[in-house]
This record gives C-alpha cells, structure tokens and sequence, in this order.
C-alpha cells in the first residue's frame, strides 16, 4: 500500500490537504488534515500531513511528536468570522430562541450556502465543531413547533424600531422560489413566474423597513396571486406590532381598483406604482398646453376616478418626468420598433411584438401606438389614498423609490445565500428553510449596513484569517492571524464588543 500527499481546490475557493491511501491503483482511504485560505495556513496543513505521513499512523499522535520537540498544528479556526457573525446574531437579539443548532444553520449559510447536511462540512473547515446531523434535523423541527420565525420577526421589528424608529413605513413585494420536481402538491404549485419557469413553486412575500432590512416573511402556494398576499401579512404585523396608520409600498402589480379600495378599507395608507397608459387622460391640461415638453425632474399632481359603480373612488395620482428615463425608454421603443420592422419585411417569424397591427395577411407598424409611447417616455407615474399635506409629493416618490431596497433583500437572499431550489419537501421542512432564510437574510443586511460592504466580500476578507494552535514539547500556544487593512476596516466600524 502506498500513501500520498495531495492538495484539492474546494468549493468554496479555499485549498483542501488531504492524505491519499491506495492499494495499486485503487482508493482505500482518504484522511482530511484540513482546508487552507492562504500559503501560510497551506504551508503549516502540509507539514501536519507530512509528520502525519512519516509517522505512519492513521491520526496524528501529539504526545509522539512532541516529544521528537518539534511543532505541531493541533487545529486551526477562523475565529474572527465566527464572532463577527455571532455577535451580529446576538446583537439582533435572534439568540432568544436559544438554540445553537438553529444558530449553525443560519451563520453557516452566511459562509457558505450549502444543504442542511453539508453545513457539517462548512463548519468543519472553519474550524467549529458542529453539532451532529441529527441535532441539525431536529433543530428544523423545532423551528416550527415553537413558531421560530413569529419570535425572529419580533426580534427583528425591534431591531428595526431602535435604529429606524418604529416602521410605520414598510416595503413590500413577492417573489417565487422553484422546485426541480414533475409533480405539484397542495403548496408547489405552478403559477405565475417573473422567470417564466414552469417549474412547482412557492410565492414567498418579503416586508422591509425603508432601509431594506427584512421584518417578516411568508411563505404561499406557488399560484398565489401576489395581490391576495399582501393584506394578510399587513395585517398580521400590524396586529403583531400594535402598529397604526402604516403605509405600505408596492409595485404596479398592486394596482387595481379593488385592490386599493381592500387595502385603504383595511385601515392601510399605500403608495403603489401606476401605469404610465392613463397619464394621457391624467395630463391632458399639460399636453394641451406643453405638449410632450417637460423639465428635467418636473413633478405633476393628479386625480383619477379608479373603478366603476360602487368600487369607483378618486385616488391622488403623481407624475414625475426624469432625462435619464427618457433616454432608457427612447432606447426600448427603438429596439421594439426593430423587432416589428423584422417581421413586416418577412425577417423575422410572427410572434407577439408590441408595436406591430396585423390585420389578415397584412402586417404593418402601429404608428399611433408608436406615437403614444414616443410622448410618454421619461414619465412614471405613483398612486396614493396619502394627502398631500400629510406627504409632498417628492417625498412619496422618495418613498416608493426605496422600493428597490426589497429587490436587492430578494437578490441578496438567491444568490448570495442561495434559498433556491430548495430540497425539501414537506411544508413544514421547506417553512423551516425559509425561517433559516430569513434569519441569515437579517444578520447579512445588518453587518452590510454597519461595515458598508456586501456579506459575500466581508465573508472573504475575515474567512482566511485563522487561529492556529500549535503544540512545541508538550505546550500549548495559539497563534493570532495578522488582520489584513481590509479586515481592520471591517472591525473599526461595529460595535465595540465586536
């Protein structure tokens, strides 16, 4: 039998050292001395594989080396990470729940998002000692027994009182997490995407203060429609946090007269986005006078009668012109205009293209609806039951625009800590993972917004940096990684305690 040395890349960038036993040319077995972030820790892994090799033994004897007086690497952790990271957990109160399992799961996913069984990997390699698969599992079943997720959003809405004050404004909007599975259920069900997945989904519904921090989330059937989830999450946190008079932002996908009229009959203020097809009607006084002249920035004010019969209520509509959203729109009508020439000249198959009128066997430009859109680009325009002497109205344009800060909790949650596809199954697992979501969700916004970086670069910049132990004739002594700039700008801007 021979006995090798190898080094393996990672997954997670980082350099794995490994013993290799083969007996000719097969495998027997496989021993892991440990992962290396940089030369230094690669260098010191090697020499601890290569006393392990010499040896001949199948785990490092300590008391045999030392005693030769040379050094040996007992093990190596990135502590500093861990601590930022638990401490942010602890600052947000989330250790309420008292459960270090639970804990694991949400800072491992923060490190490296990864499924519920390979978290014992990612602790590994950063040097914690996890607790074992089946505690992890059992911790999932918990969440949901004793309601996790009601206890983060509360931890959470406090968080956000003492350092937004209390969010009598609040962000919502919905997004969809996909299944790799052929069959439905009574929860992944297919419905209506923003990706055009045919896929089983789930709708989740995500409420953040205006900063962009996550205060709840919900979890629906995948054909749920985005507009009957809104009132019961307003009104649950509402009922939650003895909150009045809230105001909640939403995207054009909210707007409809019954809609509104359910959500202001609820007791709730809105601003929602409006759709730019009525601004015609709404401006007429404008275009009338100034045609499709406006200034850089100009803000007009509006009314308009939404609904019929007993549903038609009069709703206060603004409009604001921008350069910059003109140049945008300008850029989409040509390419749009484009795609319909191509199929009036027979270069391009029929499909259905905004701008081309095909009536029989004759397919021309629409130039009337070319028009339209020519003399409406750069506005955009918001609804509102707010009175203007209770918000201006640049200040609930202000307000709508911090609608993109749910966008980017929703991009940070899929891509940097990877919610999707999800693996589990049954409803109580995939709400679990949700809840363990929205936990690392919390944390990860909260460090971004105290160290202004992205999680994912803070995680790469504190992740190398590595306590070694190393025993020397039978002592014990553990060496402090040198904190690079970056990691020492990091640390300048939390807390003290960090």
């Amino acid at each position: 039998m021979t006995s090798f040395i190898r080094k393996v890349p990672t997954g997670s960038g980082a350099t794995a050292v490994q013993i290799v036993h083969k007996r000719g040319r097969t495998v027997t077995g496989i021993e892991h001395i440990g992962s290396a972030h940089d030369q230094v820790e690669l260098e010191v892994l090697w020499e601890a594989a290569r006393q392990r090799l010499h040896a001949g033994q199948d785990m490092l004897d300590l008391r045999e080396a030392t005693e030769t007086g040379g050094p040996v690497v007992a093990g190596t952790r990135s502590r500093l990470l861990w601590q930022v990271l638990g401490d942010a957990y602890a600052r947000l109160g989330f250790d309420v729940l008292g459960d270090e399992a639970f804990r694991e799961m949400v800072l491992a996913r923060i490190i490296e998002p990864t499924s519920k069984a390979d978290t014992i990997r990612v602790l590994s390699e950063i040097g914690i000692a996890p607790v074992s698969l089946r505690t992890l599992f059992r911790s999932l079943g918990r969440c949901q027994e004793r309601d996790y997720r009601d206890r983060l959003s509360m931890a959470a809405a406090a968080h956000s009182a003492r350092t937004s004050g209390l969010a009598a404004m609040v962000m919502y909007d919905t997004t969809t997490l996909h299944f790799e599975v052929d069959e439905e259920d009574a929860l992944r069900r297919v419905g209506r995407s923003k990706e055009h997945r045919v896929d089983p989904q789930v709708q989740v519904g995500l409420l953040v203060d205006p900063s962009g921090f996550p205060l709840e989330v919900h979890l629906f059937e995948g054909n749920t429609a985005e507009t009957t989830s809104l009132i019961p999450v307003l009104t649950r946190f509402q009922q939650r946090h003895g909150v009045s008079g809230m105001v909640v932002v939403a995207d054009a996908g909210m707007l409809s007269a019954s809609n509104l009229n359910a959500l202001e009959d609820a007791g709730f203020w809105f601003i929602v986005g409006s759709r730019i097809t009525k601004a015609p009607y709404d401006l007429a006084d404008h275009f009338d006078r100034h045609g499709d002249h406006f200034a850089d920035g100009q803000i007009l004010e509006s009314t308009r009668v939404m609904g019929i019969g007993a549903q038609a209520r009069s709703r206060r509509i603004v409009y604001q012109y921008s350069f910059k959203r003109r140049q945008r729109d300008d850029r989409a009508i040509n390419a749009q205009i484009a795609r319909a020439e191509k199929i009036t000249t027979g270069k391009a198959p029929v499909t259905r293209t905004r701008f081309l009128k095909i009536s029989g066997a004759d397919k021309q430009l629409d130039q009337t609806t070319i028009d339209r859109a020519r003399q409406l680009a750069g506005l955009k325009g918001y609804v509102s039951n707010l009175p203007i002497q209770s918000m201006p109205a640049d200040r609930l344009i202000g307000a709508y625009h911090d609608l993109w800060q749910v966008e980017r909790s929703f991009r940070m949650t899929k891509s940097d800590l990877k919610a999707r596809p999800v693996f589990h199954h049954q409803r109580d697992a995939i709400e679990a993972h949700i809840t363990v979501v929205f936990a690392a969700l919390a944390v990860a916004r909260h460090l971004q917004d105290l160290t202004g970086i992205s999680i994912k670069k803070l995680v790469r910049i504190l992740r190398p940096l590595r306590e070694v132990d190393i025993t020397i004739r039978g002592q014990q002594l553990t060496a402090q990684p040198a904190l690079t700039d970056d990691a020492r700008q990091i640390l300048d801007r939390l807390p003290p305690g960090d």
